[in-house]
């Protein structure tokens, strides 16, 4: 108990002297996570529609071998992003560069550095699941769409993408988590973050575990309040609980039209009176049948 209230102590003597610093290094986190997830998602948009592109032995030489480079560079892209550890990624983009061009091309701003490193690592991880979440959706959709007359970019707009993307909104929310707690490596190339914070207030008190316990809970709020925002947006997504059903004509204006609750506990009560009135129907029909065989026997 006597440690406990030690640890309080110091925890509280951190956040007195260096609160706000906290803060700063949160809200930095919090940023580079969330632009590098946008342009991540874009990046893995673009290359995972491209490798979706249906190549058929039909086609002109010339786009099937166009589509075999764009493919053969977007898995190469892929496969070296998600296989080398994003430190090493920082490390040779900020400090490779200049050093294999001799200072030409170098970054002069860590914070847009920070935002390229993450956002090509997010990219690759990004690129395998909007394709995964393409493939998934029906190919009865796509058959659908040019049925009607709608080329392939028209189908990936407004028929395939929209249902792959509620499909992969996990995954996207899941990438926004991870990055929130990978910015904490950019310390490599002097990036002032969360984590960054912590090492520098370590090295200025010595208290390495009160500032971890700090740190613990700073990625623990960041982490759970973005857990439940994800959530919030999935069941916006989803739509309302109540719809309407077409039961009869749907050419018909009003014609069956009857609320439907997902519930099942909590029966609308439009619902109950359909299924009575079906009901009543087919036991009116089952009767007519029953005398017009009568008839015919007579």
């Amino acid at each position: 108990m006597e440690k406990l209230l030690q640890l309080g102590n110091d925890v509280a003597k951190l956040w007195e002297t260096y609160g706000t610093t906290y803060l700063y290094g949160m809200r930095d986190t919090l940023i580079l996570a969330l632009v590098a997830t946008v342009i991540g998602c874009i990046i893995g948009l673009v290359c995972g529609v491209l490798n979706t592109i249906p190549c058929e032995r039909t086609d002109p030489p010339a786009k099937r071998f166009v589509l075999g480079l764009v493919r053969a560079l977007v898995r190469i892209y892929v496969e070296v992003f998600r296989g080398t550890p994003m430190v090493l990624q920082a490390v040779f983009m900020y400090y490779g560069l200049p050093y294999f061009t001799d200072n030409a091309i170098k970054f002069n701003n860590v914070w847009a550095a920070a935002i390229l490193v993450v956002s090509v690592n997010t990219g690759a991880y990004m690129a395998e699941s909007v394709r995964g979440g393409i493939i998934s959706v029906d190919p009865g959709q796509t058959e659908g769409a040019k049925a009607i007359g709608m080329n392939h970019v028209q189908t990936m707009l407004y028929v395939i993408l929209p249902q792959a993307l509620r499909n992969i909104l996990p995954q996207i929310g899941n990438n926004f988590i991870i990055n929130v707690k990978d910015t904490s490596i950019m310390f490599i190339i002097s990036f002032t973050e969360f984590f960054a914070v912590h090492r520098a207030v370590v090295g200025a008190t010595y208290l390495y575990f009160p500032s971890a316990v700090i740190e613990m809970g700073g990625y623990l709020l960041m982490t759970l309040t973005a857990s439940f925002l994800l959530r919030w947006l999935e069941r916006k997504m989803d739509g309302p609980e109540n719809f309407d059903l077409a039961a009869a004509d749907p050419l018909v204006p009003g014609e069956g039209m009857h609320r439907y609750k997902k519930n099942p506990k909590e029966p609308n009560a439009d619902y109950r009176r359909k299924e009575q009135e079906d009901s009543a129907d087919l036991a009116a029909k089952a009767a007519q049948n029953r005398n017009a065989g009568k008839g015919a026997r007579e």
